[in-house]
């Protein structure tokens, strides 16, 4: 399975971790392909009413199969040096 991981996130396709709404996966797609989440879930829509029942499918697979976009370690905070006396 990490093969596939790897691959994904070689390709640029991962579920991103702000602007979900239901798994990432439409907004993932959009950042791959330079839509923004919200024309991309329109056009995952209006594509579901063209071909209905395809993306019923597609849709949990690419779930199970999309990484999350890896989160950024945490900074730790600077602690202010003590004043020479």
């Amino acid at each position: 399975m990490e093969t596939v991981y790897g691959t994904m996130r070689q390709h640029g396709l991962v579920r991103p971790t702000h602007g979900r709404l239901l798994g990432g996966v439409v907004a993932g797609l959009g950042k791959r392909f330079g839509i923004d989440p919200w024309p991309a879930r329109l056009l995952f829509v209006l594509i579901l009413l063209a071909i209905p029942g395809t993306q019923i499918l597609i849709y949990p697979i690419l779930w199970i199969l999309m990484p999350a976009e890896p989160t950024p370690a945490p900074i730790a905070p600077i602690m202010p040096e003590a004043p020479a006396v």
